[in-house]
């Protein structure tokens, strides 16, 4: 398949940029050079090979999520400038 101009100012209508008229010929060669590559991709074997979703064949080792307590409620507000028994105490900076 070769590329001509009305391909390419198809293809910059389709995705909305505008291209100057000395950028043409430059554009035809380049997607040309890509076709050329796809069309010699295309006459490789790939029949037994399986279809690729991650680049790393390495799996995730999930592990169950335990709670644990590691600090006491107390311990956690005692640096705080304001609290109460629970909660740490902040400004307001929503208006109604």
């Amino acid at each position: 398949m070769n590329i001509d101009k009305a391909t390419i100012y198809k293809v910059a209508d389709l995705a909305r940029i505008e291209i100057a008229e000395q950028e043409v010929s430059t554009l035809q060669a380049d997607m040309n050079k890509i076709l050329t590559f796809m069309e010699k991709l295309n006459e490789l074997d790939t029949a037994n090979v399986k279809p690729l979703v991650y680049m790393n064949p390495e799996v995730n080792v999930w592990r169950e999520d335990v709670v644990k307590q590691d600090i006491a409620v107390s311990e956690g507000l005692k640096n705080a400038a304001l609290h109460n028994e629970e909660f740490f105490l902040v400004p307001k900076i929503l208006d109604k």
